[in-house]
């Protein structure tokens, strides 16, 4: 696996893919900068990709961020979020009940173990888990501290917007208007794979409502940014 690194999107926005092996499970993040303070969008699947992510962030001379969005509560997106110092934690209210139940499970490999045992479904997702955190004393799950409902806009100009859908409930997008950069981390993906039917795929017709002509790129958590006509061409039959 390659060393996570930051590439400039557009504007303010900053992207650092994550690992492309669907085995690993693992999103990419971004961030937006500015100088009162930096805007991390997820926090990595793990504290040691989040280690890896400021490493990244160091190298490419981007600064800490102040605040961390979830896009949603799913374990690639937030279980980073216990290595990141100082951050004030942004995400949709309907996460705050789901990361305390997720909170109080006895996170460890043997849990892992157990819980595929008893429901193999759960296996790609917990395996992939059981490989990203090497130890899980300092481990915590952590809710947001600063919620919302429909909306919110943080100080720095970055805009939240609760879109929900089937792959979450809380799933929220990025806006970054005055870079034309949309992030809608996991949003138009199908439910998780130990909950998906048959007949349940990409939620397009999502995709197709977000789209404004003030959107220049749109950036989703497991593929590669998408430009306006690129999004466009790929909805234009939902």
């Amino acid at each position: 696996m390659v060393a996570p690194q930051f590439h400039h999107l557009a504007g303010r926005v900053w992207i650092c893919p994550g690992d492309p092996d669907p085995e690993a499970v693992q999103a990419g993040v971004a961030v937006v900068v500015d100088k009162r303070g930096s805007v991390m969008i997820d926090a990595g699947q793990s504290p040691a990709h989040a280690r890896e992510i400021q490493v990244a962030l160091a190298a490419a001379g981007l600064p800490q961020p102040r605040w961390l969005v979830y896009t949603h509560h799913h374990w690639d997106h937030v279980w980073g979020a216990c290595a990141w110092p100082g951050v004030e934690i942004v995400g949709h209210e309907a996460a705050v009940p789901l990361l305390r139940a997720e909170a109080a499970r006895p996170w460890s490999h043997h849990y892992l173990d157990e819980q595929v045992r008893a429901n193999p479904r759960l296996g790609p997702s917990f395996r992939a888990r059981a490989r990203a955190v090497d130890s899980w004393e300092d481990f915590a799950v952590l809710p947001p501290t600063r919620t919302f409902t429909d909306a919110d806009e943080l100080p720095v100009g970055v805009g939240l917007r609760h879109v929900g859908g089937r792959h979450a409930p809380d799933s929220t997008v990025v806006l970054v208007p005055d870079s034309g950069v949309m992030v809608l981390g996991d949003c138009f993906y199908p439910p998780p794979a130990h909950l998906r039917r048959p007949e349940d795929g990409l939620d397009l017709g999502l995709v197709r409502r977000l789209l404004h002509d003030d959107y220049h790129w749109y950036v989703s958590s497991h593929a590669e940014p998408m430009t306006a006509e690129q999004a466009r061409s790929a909805v234009e039959d939902a």
